[in-house]
């Protein structure tokens, strides 16, 4: 299966074509193989990008967009303005090709990655993985962090947004993310700081392989977007 996947749900624009297949059972039932991807790091650049960035996948891969069976896209935690280019185009995409198209978390994209870095990396990982713990940090802007806890491969808190100091360590052993945001942290840090397309498709991985239907997107904001409508007191028939 050819799967498109896409973030934005942080300064990295990011989109990719990724090949999906069953290989039996196992603690790995799935191959997931990058045919091509795209990553451009620019806060503000989500809606020029993004769509380029997809038809110069199509086009390295010698791919037709009829050849994509499903979409992936991630729902954030992230920003409003950036998050929703990235949902609304892989929603796009999905309605005028007709196939499925499922959200997951990005921060749970960035753990699956870091979860591929080799075990040597961080000692306590390979030698303790019931106790070992991982905490992924993205830049929630205002001086704040948004975070997730993960232990053995599966999200155990968040995700949340708060500042670096509230975030509870718990039984971490090692961070991932921001690359503005890991050094805030008495941790060593795994070399991923935001999520491949690769990493979005490993979580989706057994909803797209059950041909599980997705849920509805919703994208997580976790508070209120910086502009709001400004509000009006009622006059009364004074004009006071």
């Amino acid at each position: 299966m050819l799967v498109l996947a896409v973030d934005t749900a942080t300064p990295a624009v990011t989109a990719g074509l990724v090949h999906l297949e069953q290989t039996g059972a196992g603690p790995i039932p799935e191959r997931v193989r990058t045919v091509a991807s795209r990553v451009h790091v620019d806060a503000r650049a989500h809606a020029e990008v993004l769509t380029p960035q997809i038809l110069e996948c199509l086009a390295e891969s010698g791919c037709a967009r009829s050849d994509i069976g499903a979409v992936v896209a991630g729902v954030g935690p992230g920003p409003f303005t950036g998050l929703r280019v990235g949902m609304a185009t892989a929603a796009a995409f999905g309605d005028a090709l007709g196939i499925p198209v499922y959200g997951v978390c990005s921060l749970d994209a960035i753990a699956a990655d870091a979860g591929r870095e080799p075990p040597g990396e961080i000692p306590a990982l390979g030698a303790d993985p019931d106790a070992a713990g991982l905490l992924v940090v993205t830049d929630a802007r205002r001086r704040e962090v948004y975070w997730a806890r993960y232990r053995d491969g599966l999200r155990v808190a968040g995700p949340a947004v708060d500042k670096p100091a509230d975030v509870d360590p718990d039984t971490v052993v090692a961070i991932a993310g921001s690359a503005s945001h890991v050094d805030l942290f008495d941790l060593p840090v795994l070399p991923v700081e935001s999520p491949s397309p690769r990493g979005l498709v490993t979580v989706a991985a057994p909803a797209l392989l059950a041909g599980t239907a997705p849920e509805p997107l919703v994208p997580l904001y976790l508070r209120r977007p910086d502009a709001v409508e400004r509000s009006y007191r009622t006059l009364d028939r004074t004009g006071a």
